[in-house]
């Protein structure tokens, strides 16, 4: 009995011995990139604290990407402080100082109301920024849901899902975009949900692009074989995996989504006088373009700084998350 029950008592401890360079749960590790880069995770979110760090730090090597996170956050961040920022209100008229040139007084100039364009041009930031991050939120769920049903599903929902898709696509986006918007009416809501429903066709095509490639995959036939069903599998298996494509897809559109809404508010259909926006704002200053060139000019600038920081973020995370760029 006794040579039985040591042989036993090995084994155990042979069972619970750790695996050679393995760090176990509540021990403290040398330094936070052992935790971070062990060769076994001891948990899923250990998994995506080391997936996150190698993503920053491929950003950091790459000084495009910097500068346009750089120009976004530093857009996020007048968006969010542009109450202290702005020397005033950004409708307050002063009829007095009407068309005033660059100076002390008003950095930017003055428009024909005599309303500081440099404030308007700080809170025109947020409706700009606004309006691009309730698109992104809108079409980019919607995109990927459609294109991942689609290409899983197959058969008649796909032929159905992708003809529609069509008929999306083959309308000029921005001629959409107006003719919506005309039916919906003027207004910084009806400009986000007219440019939501001309965007998402591309991230559909996407989406469905990447879930033909994975439904033929061992982990999706497992999943099926363990009882999942299509909903589960598309949303569990399927989805996170496309992810990563929508996003850079999204990133790289971000500087278009701006200007379809600042064209909105040039013809009028975008967010309506007296708001800050700058599709409006050069609107009404093109009347004066030779003559008081900062009321068209310095919310078009803004307009091409946010598009660049956009279009650098935008190829930085295609270059970090498009497996094809690796």
């Amino acid at each position: 009995m006794m040579p039985g029950r040591r042989r036993r008592s090995h084994s155990r401890r042979g069972r619970d011995a750790p695996v050679a360079g393995a760090i176990r749960p509540g021990k403290v590790p040398l330094h936070w990139r052992d935790y971070l880069f062990e060769e076994n995770p001891w948990s899923r979110w250990q998994a995506r604290f080391r997936s996150a760090y190698e993503i920053a730090s491929a950003m950091r090597h790459n000084p495009l990407t910097v500068a346009g996170l750089a120009i976004v956050a530093l857009l996020l961040l007048i968006a969010l402080l542009a109450p202290l920022l702005a020397a005033q209100p950004p409708n307050l008229q002063d009829l007095a100082a009407r068309l005033r040139p660059p100076g002390a007084g008003a950095w930017f100039g003055t428009d024909e109301l005599g309303r500081d364009v440099y404030s308007r041009v700080l809170y025109g930031t947020r409706i700009s920024l606004g309006i691009v991050m309730l698109v992104v939120l809108i079409v980019g769920p919607i995109g990927l849901l459609i294109g991942c049903t689609a290409g899983y599903i197959g058969g008649w929902v796909d032929a159905v899902l992708m003809r529609v898709t069509d008929i999306f696509l083959a309308c000029p986006r921005l001629i959409l975009a107006f003719a919506l918007v005309a039916a919906l009416g003027p207004g910084a809501g009806d400009a986000v949900l007219a440019i939501a429903l001309t965007a998402w066709p591309a991230y559909a095509r996407v989406a469905r692009a990447e879930t033909l490639a994975l439904r033929g995959t061992d982990f999706v036939a497992a999943a099926r074989l363990q009882g999942a069903g299509p909903l589960r599998i598309i949303l569990r298996q399927i989805m996170p995996l496309c992810l990563s494509s929508v996003v850079v897809r999204l990133s790289l559109d971000m500087a278009g989504i701006i200007m379809v809404a600042a064209g909105l508010g040039f013809l009028g259909f975008g967010a309506q006088p007296p708001s800050p926006e700058w599709g409006a704002m050069i609107s009404s200053g093109r009347r004066f373009i030779l003559d008081q060139w900062w009321v068209a000019f310095f919310p078009g600038l803004a307009i091409c700084i946010a598009s660049l920081g956009f279009n650098l973020l935008g190829d930085g995370l295609r270059d970090v998350l498009d497996p094809k760029q690796r």
